[in-house]
């Protein structure tokens, strides 16, 4: 589903838009060492960006860039360091008690690995059960006909509420994760590598069991992988994110025709394409991913990049438009579009 309007600018609360679900603005997770020598981690450091309804808002990047943090930000399951996480219009940064409890009926997520993420010493129907006790509705509804419900969204029956989640494979597990996600009926779920722990061919069925449940139910996703064929697959705008920062912001289709930023050419480089003369040699870049306690200055990029200048190791790239909705922070995105670096 493509959401054609534009993004608005401005405030996210002065100028709440209904096109934006959530609004990012300078948003940092700083992490402090155990000790004075380990440092600081910049896990996320200043990044800005809008969700809209019913999109999928598709985040890739090496392990370690600091994408799942981002996704545990925007639900507050971490608080961030500085910066503003709207929701709907409202500033979730700061909420604390009760209000954050009612901001979690709003956005859920669903973890990357299905075994982890289920209490083994409780069924299926407790599991599903708890949502809704944790926010005292168990009275308001009818319980059954909603567990009920839940599962048949996801595609298995009665038979195994009373089963452990041990007695379930990876797949059936995940679905019991999507159906917790699912039980509040949320506008936002974060979907934290929720395909990456299962086998290739169970992927392709809760991929397309997601894209149904977007459609079917107009919610929105944060989907975070490492997979490039899996973002590409379900995403309508995919950020690339490098150590803590967005280096190109782009609709799937944009990202894939023309790329600008050269971590982005290198991770699209390593996806096997078939008659496809422009992917024919795949970019190794060298070096290694510089620590997030002590990031480069200048493009934290610029270590291993086969284009830096001198420019980049002094200045800080600004993540700028360079075609309609189509976001770079690299000074050499001149070499595509003819400009100058400033």
């Amino acid at each position: 589903m493509k959401i054609s309007d534009e993004e608005k600018e401005g405030s996210p609360v002065k100028e709440a838009s209904k096109d934006v679900l959530m609004r990012a603005e300078h948003v940092k997770v700083y992490f402090k060492g155990k000790n004075r020598r380990s440092g600081t981690v910049k896990a996320v450091d200043d990044i800005s960006f809008d969700i809209r309804r019913g999109e999928t808002f598709g985040v890739v990047g090496e392990s370690g860039c600091g994408k799942s943090t981002l996704g545990r930000v925007l639900i507050r399951l971490l608080k961030p360091t500085e910066g503003r996480i709207c929701l709907d219009g409202t500033d979730i940064a700061d909420m604390k008690g009760v209000k954050l409890k009612q901001m979690r009926r709003k956005a859920q997520i669903i973890f990357q690995d299905p075994s982890a993420s289920l209490n083994p010493r409780r069924t299926i129907r407790q599991i599903l059960t708890e949502p809704f006790e944790i926010h005292q509705m168990t009275e308001q509804i009818d319980m059954e006909a909603r567990i009920m419900e839940l599962l048949n969204l996801v595609g298995l029956d009665a038979y195994h509420l009373s089963r452990y989640p041990h007695e379930l494979s990876g797949g059936q597990k995940q679905r019991i994760g999507i159906a917790r996600a699912l039980a509040l009926e949320p506008d936002l779920i974060i979907c934290d590598e929720a395909v990456s722990a299962l086998d290739v061919s169970v992927q392709a069925q809760v991929l397309n069991l997601l894209q149904e449940l977007k459609e079917k139910l107009g919610l929105t996703y944060f989907f975070i992988s490492h997979n490039l064929n899996v973002v590409y697959q379900v995403s309508d705008r995919v950020a690339v994110m490098y150590l803590g920062k967005i280096v190109e912001l782009a609709d799937y289709d944009q990202l894939y025709e023309k790329r600008y930023h050269p971590y982005t050419e290198a991770l699209l480089s390593a996806i096997p394409q078939v008659g496809n003369s422009s992917f024919k040699e795949r970019i190794r870049l060298r070096g290694e991913v510089p620590s997030p306690s002590e990031p480069p200055s200048g493009c934290r990029f610029h270590t291993r990049c086969p284009r830096a200048c001198d420019c980049c190791s002094l200045e800080e790239p600004e993540l700028r438009e360079v075609e309609d909705g189509h976001l770079v922070a690299c000074h050499l995105y001149h070499l595509k579009t003819g400009d100058s670096v400033g």
